[in-house]
């Protein structure tokens, strides 16, 4: 598969496992799961047609891992807008996560802190390197360190997801260190 194929496959999986699963018929397990059949019809359908070995070949090559098959149910790793528990346990986080973010954002940042938005959870990577390329989707990057470790001795819960990516409900002004 080439590789416009395969970005057009993860982005139309994404909006239809993270966002908008009812807009072609699907229907997520309470933990986000769905049989694969069910997402192959769904998708040919709505005039999307994709195959087994296609879908496989998404997931496997994803670099950001976001998706999971388990035998013959798939899902979406983590990023939901739709009501899901991912059943993920508490985890306890490294010293330091970081957070990708442009400059615009910054004083909202100061004054709230980091929240998860639209999603249920706030995204953190385990390295500034992903944190530069998450943020660089919107312009320029800015990332911010975020004390985990102090955030999780003042018993904020964090979980990782099966793509390595760190999920909090929030992370509150005080345990971000902000470089403009």
């Amino acid at each position: 598969m080439d590789e416009r194929r395969t970005v057009k496959v993860s982005k139309y999986l994404s909006k239809h496992l993270r966002h908008e699963p009812g807009r072609i018929g699907l229907v997520l397990d309470p933990h986000g799961w769905v049989p694969v059949d069910a997402l192959l019809e769904a998708c040919a359908r709505h005039g999307f047609t994709l195959t087994r070995d296609e879908l496989e070949h998404v997931v496997a090559v994803n670099d950001k891992r976001r998706f999971t098959v388990d035998g013959d149910r798939i899902r979406a790793n983590q990023g939901h807008s739709v009501t899901v528990d991912l059943d993920l346990p508490p985890a306890e986080p490294p010293a330091y996560l970081y957070h990708g973010t442009v400059a615009r954002a910054l004083d909202a940042i100061r004054a709230e802190g980091l929240r998860p938005m639209g999603r249920h959870h706030v995204h953190l990577s385990p390295d500034r390197g992903t944190a530069v390329r998450v943020g660089a989707r919107r312009g320029t990057p800015v990332v911010l360190a975020v004390d985990a470790g102090a955030m999780h001795r003042a018993g904020h819960l964090f979980h990782v997801s099966a793509n390595g990516v760190w999920l909090t409900d929030a992370v509150p002004p005080a345990f971000l260190r902000l470089r403009d």
